[in-house]
């Protein structure tokens, strides 16, 4: 290879020196020669090349396939594919073109170009994108065309300048042009002269029966033969031109082949085209003796460094005249230039395959269109045509209605007998079933038996239809259109992807008949919507009619959503569709104390640049000294990170985060913790295995590996886990936010680290992308994925992102997700170079985090989105809003804000503080038996179901008189600030108790046990109020909210929880209790501690359960509840049946 560092000669004949860049000379600024360009420029993101070129033409590089509206508005400038600022505005160390100048020789040995100008040039690679020329018959030689006056060809503005200005001559006008061709240029060129004023016939010679015989069989070719005749346009079928009569060298007429004479005053040939391969014939290039530069897959010429795209290259013989795949191979080579070894990791080099050859086109007037393996009717065995054809009677409107429903329907009617002919009855519906004998390579639907068509033919508006299916009727393999190509695209899709078609055959010839998208709400009202709480269906209908007019009051009312939350998503819109048939106005504000959704908020917090909760609060909120609730408080935590992404730990954030938050790990149901470090893409090396294993040996943890390719750690008390993080933090570690609504990881395969079919370096990728995503909050929990190849081992289309490997790039795929109503991603963005992945992930995910609900998960959101993916697409793909750019910016600030939140917490000894399971003893209290299952520890089970609990303080046998005020923390314990409510756990003999800290409003003491699942975890439960200024803390496991004043759960009457009063003296904290035996009797951890034996018992619903022992009122299965007060409760018996 050619050093690196080059000489490279500007227009000025200035040497510059490139140093490290390389420099690739590109031989031809066509269509092709420019893609590739364009492409490189944005693909070479690291700027390590410099592209130069030239073009013969004194014209710009234009499109060829718009040539005949050149016939109408004379304007090559209309035609630029760039205009001329577009090359104006590129940096010249980047890109140079020179027009008007060819080159001349190629040295392959020296590595450089000389052009028509004598200008040379060296290269470390050469790109040959010469293109082809016009085919003439044999018996007109180049030469003679441009002395014969009247012949010409139609391949450039040249060719087109020339047919105009003869046009004008006199002994012209009025004459016959005469196209010989039938084909796609033929057609194009005959339209072209047909619309001048001055040529008065058109006559196209075409050597087979029909026109377009490359595109269409036989009775498509029929269709657009009648139209192009009814124009007025004359076809001479089944004869070809013999040779050229000329008069003092003007043409005058054409011989042809069966003899007649055809007087004409032009001639346009557009009989094929010949690849350009000159110059590299010249320079020793392996060539095809008809022409074209030999080519491998990786589009290499026999000159090392040399390469060849376009018309002018030859791969496997086959050379072509479309501009697909002319683009195709400009991709493949700039994909390899600059994407096979990036800073995301390496990808494998893509290859040449049997290009798309689909075209769609409007030719003479009619919408032509072919696509897929269209001719697979017509190849039998040793190709000659076997085929077996039924006709349907002919179909009336409400006939083909009915065949949509009948059983068996048309596309399944078997055949009935012979028409050789092939030919279809005008107005009829033909099942064509050939039985095909296909070579290996063929398409694997046509290998596995015979194939059916589908054709429809309507002479009388000129539209004609074939589509070819598997015998199966499952898969669509290719097909023809004449007339009417509105569905091409749609097609063309279900022939690339090879999906399963979803609806017969028959529906895309006479419709569908659609009923309508289903909305999701048609479900039975005995439907199970919660599990949980075995809530139907018809629950939320009868509560939305007997006036539940919000989802907090549904599921104080019914339950719903109260236990996992999964069926929050389902329940919100089975909700939000009866309130609309109830004729109310449903609320999408974010919650009572804020009347805008989170979207609108989000809008408010970045324009207006608030970072706390009190300045939201004062600014937005309804009422502008409230606390918030446990839904605004983590919502708009989670805005604040999205925009600042400060430390959540900050005393002013903290008391916004729900538990997982606020201690940095998933709280397990016996109040323990999980953690879960990160383990980037998956990869992690035995020495951290190692020290994963010792950690968890120390501290009793049961280890699991997770759907997610990670090592989850349970167990973990809550004063252990900064000493733990510390371990884990010195052996390379940091927090996999698996406690967060955030980014948890990117799933991958070993791709081409180590599969054998991999194509591209998944693990590279998932590395970098959760590297780049780590620690970036978002309205809910997102995952990634990438797999390797197209055998996704990764799952990527389960992820809100994903990637899929081809041979092309990388598949996007957005907002897909597992859980309880799973969503498979939708495809968003095809053949993505590996450079480009994360601009559309920016755009994405930082587009989500500003425009999603509270607690929306991708999918749901893009299912709500307003005009849905394809809305999507235009704003982020299209740029619609003028927002990507933005998009962009954002995202790449926020990156830039990550730190470890662990090791915040293990280098800060007050942080390191809050961590305290009691802030008045170091004793540490199990809130679960612990069992060993397995050969690892895990928490007792908790009963399938459990009673009703209602605590009063009544229930202590100490009258209230005879307690005592008994001192259990100081102020400093606490932690308390003016802006955020603050709060931790005392331990009082065996009884555990919660105490809070409320700015302007003083502190208050309740029990610690949740009674609704006997969790002792209410100190690390949200406080907040309702909007009539009840104060209450809020359950971290399953919400149920606590009246700070009296016990009360607001939202289940099931339970009350005893609450105590509090009183400051100097820094000290006094509540006022009975002695610890009197209060261990009712609240004592080992009196509520769930255990295994108990649970099974209360399972199987016998037992008497858990006793308080020494009183004399307990509660009952029934619930007996407090009768109003502090102090009176009645009923029950002496235990608390599980």
């Amino acid at each position: 290879m050619a050093s690196p560092d080059m000489q490279v000669i500007h227009q000025d004949n200035i040497s510059v020196d490139q140093g490290a860049r390389r420099t690739i000379f590109v031989v031809g600024l066509g269509m092709v020669g420019i893609a590739f360009i364009e492409k490189m420029l944005t693909l070479d993101e690291a700027k390590r090349f410099r592209l130069v070129t030239c073009g013969e033409e004194s014209h710009l590089a234009y499109n060829r396939v718009a040539l005949t509206d050149y016939f109408q508005h004379r304007s090559v400038e209309k035609l630029y594919l760039n205009q001329v600022e577009w090359y104006a505005q590129q940096d010249p160390e980047r890109f140079l073109f020179y027009t008007g100048e060819q080159a001349t020789s190629l040295d392959t040995v020296a590595h450089s170009v000389t052009t028509s100008k004598g200008r040379k040039i060296s290269y470390d690679y050469c790109v040959l994108a010469t293109g082809s020329e016009s085919t003439l018959p044999p018996y007109v030689s180049p030469v003679g065309a441009e002395r014969a006056r009247g012949i010409f060809v139609y391949r450039n503005i040249s060719d087109l300048d020339n047919i105009l200005s003869y046009s004008e001559q006199e002994y012209v006008k009025g004459g016959r042009a005469v196209v010989v061709g039938g084909g796609l240029i033929g057609l194009e060129a005959a339209k072209a002269v047909f619309d001048l004023e001055t040529i008065s016939e058109v006559v196209i010679i075409n050597r087979q029966l029909f026109p377009l015989s490359r595109q269409l069989d036989d009775e498509g070719g029929e269709i657009v033969l009648r139209r192009i005749e009814a124009m007025g346009v004359r076809v001479l079928t089944r004869t070809s031109v013999k040779d050229i009569i000329t008069l003092d060298g003007v043409l005058t007429g054409l011989s042809l082949s069966d003899d007649r004479y055809l007087k004409a005053e032009m001639v346009i040939y557009a009989i094929g085209i010949t690849p350009r391969d000159d110059l590299a014939r010249q320079a020793g290039l392996k060539c095809v003796e008809k022409g074209g530069i030999v080519i491998n897959e990786l589009l290499q010429t026999s000159a090392q460094d040399v390469y060849a795209i376009g018309e002018c290259a030859s791969w496997k013989g086959n050379t072509y005249g479309l501009i697909a795949p002319g683009v195709e191979m400009a991709d493949i080579l700039s994909f390899n230039f600059t994407q096979v070894e990036t800073a995301l990791g390496g990808f494998k080099p893509r290859v040449m395959n049997m290009p798309d050859l689909s075209t769609k086109l409007k030719l003479m007037g009619v919408d032509v269109a072919s696509f897929g393996d269209y001719f697979a009717d017509k190849r039998g065995a040793g190709g000659v045509p076997t085929s077996k054809v039924a006709v349907a009677e002919p179909l009336t409107r409400d006939k083909a209605e009915k065949a949509t429903d009948a059983k068996p329907t048309v596309w399944q009617l078997s055949p009935s007998g012979h028409d050789h002919s092939n030919r279809v009855k005008e107005g009829e519906v033909a099942i064509n079933i050939v039985i095909t004998e296909t070579e290996r390579g063929n398409r694997q639907a046509a290998l596995d038996g015979p194939i059916e068509c589908l054709t429809y033919r309507d002479p009388f508006s000129y539209v004609y239809k074939k589509y070819i299916f598997t015998s199966d009727g499952k898969y669509l393999l290719g097909g023809m259109m004449v007339g009417d190509t509105s569905d091409y695209v749609k097609l063309v899709s279900l022939v690339k992807k090879k999906k399963v078609l979803e609806e017969p055959p028959s529906n895309f010839i006479i419709g569908s008949g659609s009923k309508g998208p289903d909305d999701g709400t048609d479900l039975d009202d005995d439907t199970q919507i919660c599990s949980c709480h075995n809530v139907i269906k018809g629950a939320i209908s009868e509560s939305v009619k007997s006036g539940i007019t919000t989802m907090a009051d549904l599921k104080a009312k019914t339950k719903i959503g109260a236990g996992c939350g999964g069926c929050v998503p389902l329940a919100t819109n089975i909700f939000k569709a009866e309130m609309r048939k109830a004729g109310q106005a449903v609320s999408n504000h974010l919650c009572p104390h804020f009347g805008m959704t989170r979207q609108e908020l989000f809008s408010v917090v970045k324009i207006r640049k608030l970072k706390t909760f009190p300045e939201i609060m004062e600014a937005a909120g309804v009422k502008k000294d409230s606390l918030g609730c446990e839904i605004c408080k983590p919502a708009i935590g989670s805005i604040l990170s999205s925009l600042y992404n400060e430390l959540v730990l900050a005393p002013v954030h903290h008391a916004n985060q729900d538990t997982n938050d606020k201690f940095l790990a998933n709280i397990q149901r016996n109040g323990t913790f999980s953690v879960v470090p990160r383990v980037a893409g998956g990869e992690i090396t035995p020495d951290k295995l190692i020290v994963l294993g010792r950690v968890a040996n120390k501290y009793k943890l049961y280890t699991k590996i997770t759907g997610a390719q990670r090592i989850d750690l349970f167990g973990a008390h809550k004063q252990d886990l900064p000493d733990i993080w510390e371990e884990l933090i010195a052996a390379g570690f940091e927090s996999g936010h698996a406690y967060g609504k955030a980014l948890r990881t990117v799933k991958s395969c070993v791709g081409t680290t180590w599969c054998r079919y991999g194509i591209g370096d998944s693990v590279g990728m998932a590395i970098h992308l959760e590297e780049r995503y780590k620690g970036i909050r978002s309205p809910h929990k997102f995952k990634g994925g990438v797999s390797g190849c197209v055998r996704e081992c990764a799952e990527a289309q389960s992820k809100d992102f994903g990637l899929i490997a081809t041979d092309k790039g990388w598949n996007i795929f957005l907002a897909g997700n597992g859980g309880s109503n799973p969503r498979h991603g939708t495809l968003f963005a095809k053949d993505v170079p590996p450079s480009m992945v994360v601009h559309i992930l920016d755009r994405f995910l930082m587009y989500y985090i500003q425009t999603a609900d509270k607690l929306m998960r991708t999918a749901r959101w893009v299912e709500q989105f307003d005009g849905g993916i394809e809305r999507l697409k235009k704003i982020l793909l299209n740029d619609e809003l003028g927002i990507c750019a933005d998009l962009e910016r954002e995202m790449g600030e926020l990156v830039g804000t990550y730190a470890d939140e662990w090791k915040a917490v293990v280098d800060d000894p007050a942080r390191r503080r809050q961590f305290r399971q009691f802030v008045n003893t170091d004793e540490h209290r199990s809130q679960t038996e612990i069992i060993t299952e397995r050969g690892q520890e895990r928490p007792a089970d908790w009963p399938k179901q459990l009673p009703p609990a209602k605590l009063c303080e009544s229930n202590i046998g100490t009258p209230k008189s005879q307690w005592e005020w008994r001192k259990l923390a100081t102020i400093q314990d606490l932690m308390p600030t003016d802006d955020a409510t603050t709060s931790a756990a005392v331990k009082y003999g065996d009884s555990q108790l919660a105490i809070f800290h409320i700015p302007r409003r003083g502190y208050f003491a309740t029990q610690q046990m949740c009674p609704h699942k006997r969790a002792f975890v209410l100190d690390h439960g949200i406080v907040g109020d309702d909007m009539d200024g009840n104060l209450y803390v809020s359950c971290p496991l399953h919400k149920r909210n606590f009246r700070l004043t009296d016990g009360k759960c607001l939202n289940d009457e099931d339970f009350t929880i005893i609450p105590f009063d509090v009183k400051q003296e100097g820094d000290n904290l006094f509540v006022l209790l009975p002695d610890s035996d009197s209060l261990d009797a009712v609240i004592g951890t080992s009196k509520w501690m769930v255990r295994q034996a108990s649970a099974e018992l209360a399972s199987r619903g016998g037992g008497e359960g858990i006793e308080i022992a020494g009183v004399g009122i307990g509660l009952s299965e029934s619930g007996s509840a407090c009768s109003g007060g502090r102090s009176a409760c009645s009923g029950g018996n002496a235990s608390l049946d599980w």
